[in-house]
């Protein structure tokens, strides 16, 4: 058992099947949560850039000419 590190609710799981930075979702605030240790266990809140960046964004790529 973890504690949600932004809402403080119980999230049940096998903590012997996570690996560092695996992405959990809490069940009672729906937050995405990356594994940032195993030992001990402790969980942060997942960052968006990750998902920007497996998603192909890149804010250095200049996107915002295309804009104007």
């Amino acid at each position: 058992m973890v504690t949600c590190p932004l809402c403080d609710s119980e999230i049940d799981v096998d903590e012997d099947e996570l690996d560092e930075g695996d992405v959990i979702v809490c069940d009672e605030c729906g937050a995405e949560l990356r594994v940032a240790s195993v030992d001990p266990l402790e969980l942060e809140e997942a960052e968006e850039e990750e998902e920007e960046e497996e998603l192909g964004f890149d804010e250095e790529e200049g996107d915002d000419e295309r804009w104007r």
